[in-house]
């Protein structure tokens, strides 16, 4: 689907945006199932009060006919004593609606929550994406990112 880039609305969650937020999250849960097969089946990732009401995060949603169709979120964490950075962001529920995808939404979600980040004094990020998800892992590498730690896991029960 093409946009016209000038009716798209970038601004910060709302509480009343709660409803439509809990619908993307399970979009998010979705696309993600064929990752990860232990994912419950009714999961919830997102503290979604607490993103919407932190003085520490900051959740951004993009708007086009006033329908949610982008978001994402990036929460000041404390950051490991072994690191030379106190804090960091942390940025998940990157999400595009699929007729609204390939057109830089995510892209523009980012840029305004690490924006957001460096100035409360935050200036390295971090974020999670399965291995196998190479489309995420190539949108990410296009603003920068690049792997730093592989998380490896295992079930013995199956």
């Amino acid at each position: 689907m093409t946009i016209e880039p000038d009716k798209i609305l970038f601004r910060k969650a709302k509480l009343e945006d709660k409803a439509a937020l809990l619908v993307l999250e399970q979009a998010v849960v979705d696309a993600e199932r064929p990752y990860n097969s232990q994912i419950k089946p009714h999961a919830y990732y997102y503290n979604l009060n607490d993103l919407l009401q932190s003085e520490n995060a900051w959740l951004q949603v993009a708007e086009y006919d006033n329908e949610i169709i982008a978001t994402g979120y990036v929460q000041i964490r404390p950051s490991k004593q072994s690191l030379t950075h106190a804090n960091h962001g942390y940025l998940g529920f990157m999400f595009v609606s699929p007729e609204f995808r390939g057109q830089g939404l995510n892209k523009k979600i980012i840029q305004h929550l690490m924006s957001w980040a460096e100035s409360k004094g935050v200036y390295d990020f971090y974020l999670d994406v399965y291995n196998d998800n190479q489309a995420a892992i190539n949108a990410y590498q296009k603003l920068g990112f690049k792997p730093s730690l592989l998380e490896m896991k295992v079930n013995t029960k199956s």
